[in-house]
């Protein structure tokens, strides 16, 4: 089994999600000891954001040049690796209501069509089924227990929605809400994160259940 662990924050050791992704990849190995595991890290690797050059992929064009030919190798190399895992565990901060930059940039590059989707006469169709998605999703505030505050993050529901449109059913969430508001806040969430991470560990992959936002 191919895990891809993903951590997106800016934060370096002071990130929370990135101490999530390490307790969600450690449960997971230790209950599926076959599990081989590549580790991103896009706050220190993080692809360019799509430009005209970056573009080759999607247009086909065989004429490229240089500075296109590679873009278009860096994409393939990061959907080529996704495709390739079988669980996808993701460090996703909200950051301004939404996820990092950097995540956006690699979810650009991987949303390739005839890779991860394509387009039918019945509509869009995805193409990255049978794999199994756990994202680390940590926020300052609470956003959870409201209609406003769910209406104003748009870091879960983005996911659920571009991880479905991928054809991936199986898409669960760790979170902790609140780490930045005060210490006991914290331990709280993150005391609760644990519980998620137990829970969400010990599922056989590809079980199809898109995880509800609450």
């Amino acid at each position: 089994m191919q895990l891809l662990h993903i951590d997106s924050a800016i934060t370096g050791e002071q990130s929370v999600s990135r101490e999530l992704t390490q307790r969600i990849v450690a449960a997971w190995k230790a209950g599926h000891p076959n599990t081989t595991v590549q580790h991103l890290d896009l706050a220190a690797q993080a692809p360019a954001h799509l430009s005209a050059d970056a573009l080759g992929f999607r247009t086909g064009q065989a004429a490229a040049t240089e500075v296109q030919r590679q873009e278009n190798a860096l994409s393939e190399a990061l959907v080529s690796q996704f495709l390739a895992s079988d669980v996808i565990v993701i460090g996703a901060p909200l950051y301004n209501f939404t996820i990092p930059s950097q995540l956006k940039a690699w979810i650009d590059r991987i949303a390739q069509t005839g890779r991860t989707f394509k387009y039918t006469d019945k509509g869009p169709v995805g193409l990255a089924g049978g794999k199994t998605v756990i994202v680390a999703s940590t926020r300052g505030g609470v956003y959870s227990t409201s209609e406003g505050g769910q209406a104003m993050e748009h870091q879960e529901s983005y996911l659920k929605v571009v991880f479905g449109f991928f054809g991936i059913t199986d898409v669960r969430f760790v979170r902790a809400e609140g780490v930045g508001m005060g210490p006991d806040a914290k331990a709280l969430a993150i005391a609760s994160a644990d519980k998620d991470i137990q829970a969400h560990t010990s599922v056989p992959a590809n079980q199809p259940q898109i995880a509800q936002v609450a």
